[in-house]
């Protein structure tokens, strides 16, 4: 039997409705994950969503979505903590789960370096570690404070947990370093450690933790320090981000420093010096995954030299320096016992396999997302069969493939139900798309619930005490209907402090938090309202090129022509996307919405992008041939701020011309636009007040 992966979709708009819908589930996963710790899919499973995503965005990347998981990393911290803003962000790693993309790895490097085929380049492989991602930053020599990743700039505060962490040292030893070292590193817990906590937790009558990682992210993110006192913890360093001094001009020679100052790194690590070098290191360490009484789930591979580094730069999400192996995700059978149906804030119905519980490398998992009825077709997963199901280290699986032979003689093919679970309505798919929604919209229960859950949200108006228990509460007592009537809930306090299990304070702090958020930023405020397709980061977007909710609304409910032309023209925003957000503003109920809300909040304009100084913002065209490769160039503005563009255009500021620079050149000069030859962009981007 084999994993056969889907192919690459056939068409566009087979390709742009399962972007959508890998985008919406991504993010799903990584709210468990990074904020909740309680994931719901494997680990494998989860990788396997992300290389399905960045396989279509390389297929189609004129489809490539503002809220792609690519541009995305972690979650946006929980509530408890303070945040922390990191001085650099902690940004992610792309995956390799090939040997061949292993090689294609160093070829882009290469060819993004410049370099020959056959050029040498030296990495540092080291095993990635399994648990939670913290930031230490020490002034002085002394710890002063420790963060989560969080959604990779900002972060949790958790200072004085930390200081209870085995291998994380209060005062740096040894001589030589930086008045300001930020160390970064890896949470985790020992597998004999987790072993002897879970025994104390059963014995106790608490609950178990499923595994390691689960256990030192739970134990870490803990409001009571004491708890993480009590838990065994444990520091791996692998890296460092802002100081303030160099501290190695290789990984290697930092490594050293990091130890002599009282660090554990990761390790077994090693220097590599080609594929073969990488591939070999990978396949003995796999070997010795068992025996290590820490988890890991592969192998990452840096290119040592730190002045490579800084060239290479990042992309999205991830440093083009770096790269993760991933191990193969262990697998189990078992049956399929029923698939039941979940209703989403937009309606749309996903089919969920409930799974006869079986134990998988130490873990039993009993559900599983289908995603849609095309999945389960193309897979031909019925009820009652024998399914394949993989993990790699977390809770529920992936299922893989159907075990046919062990297929029951009355087996039949599994359809999409016509009617909503929730509501009764019907429930039909829409053209050219994998989604099948109920048109029961607010009468629905669920689309109302999820809706309104979705706008109270972290990442949307973020109402402390709003959680959803609370707010199902006011809905199912009738107090809540729609976003507005939340900020109308003042009258109502009296009542809501009678009710069972509430109480005057309560219901005071409630209305205090609800209070708190009738001045929201725009970008939150666009993302709160469940735009299809638009997320955080295409809210961000959208903000920072409109300006203000006024200039918005104008825009979008006047022209439609000239509205999606509009649209089209910011980066990361294609024709789907933009119908989507159209359809939005010209329905005269989501009008009425935007009218009642309005009328109770304040809605802040979006402030202007910071970095970059006098560059941010530009438009920058690149011509001819150049020193550097045109990826690096790219990466340099977008580092700035700028844009980037391909043709000379009214909206260009700059063209960097190289040798050979041809009718872009002439048609610069004829519109008059700056134009900088390299030594001029240079200087340029070396003081960026010069393009005042």
């Amino acid at each position: 039997m084999s994993d056969t992966p889907t192919p690459v979709a056939p068409d566009e708009s087979d390709a742009r409705r399962e972007l959508a819908r890998l985008a919406a589930e991504i993010a799903h996963h990584d709210l468990l994950y990074h904020q909740l710790d309680a994931p719901e899919i494997s680990d494998a499973a989860y990788d396997a969503l992300r290389r399905r995503n960045l396989e279509l965005e390389q297929a189609y990347p004129h489809l490539v979505r503002a809220d792609s998981p690519e541009r995305r990393v972690g979650f946006t911290p929980a509530d408890g903590f303070q945040q922390v803003t990191h001085a650099q962000p902690m940004l992610s790693l792309e995956n390799c789960f090939e040997d061949a993309e292993v090689e294609e790895l160093l070829r882009r490097i290469r060819r993004f370096l410049a370099l020959d085929e056959a050029a040498a380049i030296e990495f540092f492989a080291e095993p990635k570690i399994d648990g939670l991602s913290c930031s230490l930053r020490y002034e002085d020599g002394y710890l002063v404070q420790a963060a989560t990743r969080g959604d990779g700039t900002v972060g949790e505060d958790v200072t004085a947990n930390i200081r209870h962490v085995a291998d994380v040292p209060q005062k740096l030893s040894g001589t030589g370093w930086p008045q300001a070292l930020e160390v970064r590193g890896e949470v985790y817990m020992a597998r004999s450690a987790f072993r002897k906590l879970n025994a104390a937790q059963e014995a106790a009558g608490r609950k178990t933790f499923a595994n390691p990682r689960n256990a030192a992210a739970g134990s870490l993110r803990q409001l009571e320090p004491g708890v993480t006192a009590a838990r065994p913890l444990a520091f791996f360093a692998y890296g460092w981000g802002d100081c303030s001094e160099a501290i190695g001009n290789t990984i290697q020679t930092a490594r050293a420093n990091l130890t002599r100052w009282g660090f554990i790194p990761t390790h077994p690590s090693r220097l590599c010096y080609g594929v073969q070098d990488l591939l070999a290191y990978y396949a003995e360490i796999q070997e010795q995954r068992a025996d290590l009484d820490f988890d890991i789930d592969g192998i990452v591979y840096k290119v040592n030299d730190l002045a490579l580094q800084k060239r290479l730069g990042f992309v999205s999400r991830a440093p083009r320096w770096a790269a993760a192996h991933k191990f193969p995700a262990e697998r189990a059978t078992t049956r399929l016992e029923r698939i039941a149906i979940q209703v989403g804030r937009t309606g749309a119905l996903t089919p969920v396999a409930h799974l006869e519980p079986v134990t998988v490398g130490g873990v039993v998992v009993s559900r599983a997302t289908l995603h849609n009825a095309d999945e389960i077709a193309r897979k031909d997963i019925r009820e009652g069969d024998t399914v394949v199901i993989q993990r790699a280290g977390d809770v529920i699986p992936q299922v893989v493939e159907v075990v046919r032979e062990k297929r029951p003689a009355e087996s039949a093919p599994w359809a999409m139900p016509d009617t909503c679970p929730e509501c009764g309505s019907s429930a039909v798919r829409e053209a050219d798309m994998a989604v099948t929604r109920c048109t029961g919209g607010l009468i629905c229960p669920a689309q109302m619930k999820e809706r309104l859950k979705h706008f109270v949200s972290r990442e949307c108006l973020d109402i402390d005490g709003l959680g959803q228990k609370n707010l199902v509460e006011l809905i199912d007592r009738g107090l809540v209907r729609t976003p507005a009537d939340i900020f109308r809930l003042w009258d109502e306090e009296p009542a809501i402090a009678s009710w069972q299990g509430w109480g005057e304070r309560s219901a005071e702090k409630l209305i205090e938090a609800i209070e708190a958020r009738r001045t929201v930023p725009l970008e939150r405020f666009v993302n709160a309202l469940g735009i299809p397709q638009v997320g955080a980061s295409t809210a961000k977007l959208l903000a920072q090129h409109y300006g203000n909710l006024t200039a918005m609304r104008t825009a979008l409910e006047s022209d439609q022509k000239a509205a999606r032309e509009d649209l089209l023209s910011i980066d990361g925003v294609g024709p789907a996307m933009a119908q989507d957000i159209l359809d939005f503003f010209a329905e005269p109920q989501n009008r009425d919405t935007l009218d009642a809300l309005q009328r109770e909040l304040t809605v802040a304009d979006a402030k202007a992008p910071a970095s970059g100084g006098a560059l941010a913002g530009k438009t920058v065209v690149f011509t001819g041939s150049l020193s550097i490769s045109r990826a690096e160039a790219k990466s340099q503005a977008e580092t700035l701020g700028m844009k980037v563009s391909g043709s000379v255009s009214a909206e260009t500021d700059y063209l960097v011309a190289g040798a050979d620079a041809g009718s872009k050149l002439t048609k610069a000069r004829a519109a008059g636009v700056r134009v900088l030859d390299e030594d001029g962009w240079a200087a340029l981007i070396s003081d960026p007040g010069l393009g005042a």
